[in-house]
């Protein structure tokens, strides 16, 4: 009997995930912080607001990259899941209340500003030569990039993940974002967006 897509992304979410949470933490600690490196090439000008995410599991730290990018002159944003559909963005000043936004995450309260960021550094599970992505499958980054969209604004997408994360091929769904660039460790990667 063949599986669904559904059925495939979750067989593979769990072989993504094992491989990733089997990473030293110390590497991995290590290497997130190189992520910091390409700061000047996430911010195309100050004043840009970039959405970085807290990291939850073995996900890459950003944490050291968004400080990097807040050192270039851009505005930080965070998710903020307002409820089991919807996220937005809100404005991340270091120092400012971060509450549980479920999922083992963390984001701005509700006294900070909403925000319609430019650039969003796009946590994963996996990801594959197309630039097709593989989620936590909730779809909250797909129905947030789909409403930035809606109001004009083209956000460049940027992935972010580790080198074992890779694989063949990702299933995807006519809803499913692509993502036309991913960063590793091992650098800056861009995919040609068809199929």
């Amino acid at each position: 009997m063949d599986q669904t897509v559904k059925e495939q992304k979750q067989a593979l979410r769990k072989q993504i995930l094992a491989q990733r949470d089997a990473l030293d933490p110390r590497w991995r600690a290590e290497v997130s912080c190189t992520f910091a490196d390409w700061a000047r090439q996430v911010v195309p000008e100050p004043g840009v607001i970039v959405a970085g995410y807290w990291p939850m599991r073995s996900e890459v730290d950003v944490r050291p990259l968004m400080a990097a990018v807040r050192d270039y002159g851009a505005r930080v944003a965070l998710p903020a899941i307002l409820s089991r559909t919807e996220m937005i963005f809100r404005e991340f000043v270091p120092g400012a209340p971060l509450v549980d936004m479920g999922f083992k995450t963390l984001g701005p309260d509700e006294n900070a500003p909403a925000v319609d960021p430019v650039v969003l550094l796009v946590p994963l599970v996996g990801f594959d030569a197309r630039g097709h992505r593989l989620g936590y499958g909730a779809g909250f980054y797909d129905r947030a990039i789909d409403v930035l969209r809606g109001k004009g604004i083209s956000p460049r997408l940027i992935g972010i993940a580790f080198d074992c994360q890779e694989v063949e091929q990702v299933p995807n769904e006519p809803h499913d974002v692509p993502l036309p660039e991913i960063l590793t460790e091992s650098g800056l990667r861009t995919f040609p967006l068809s199929g």
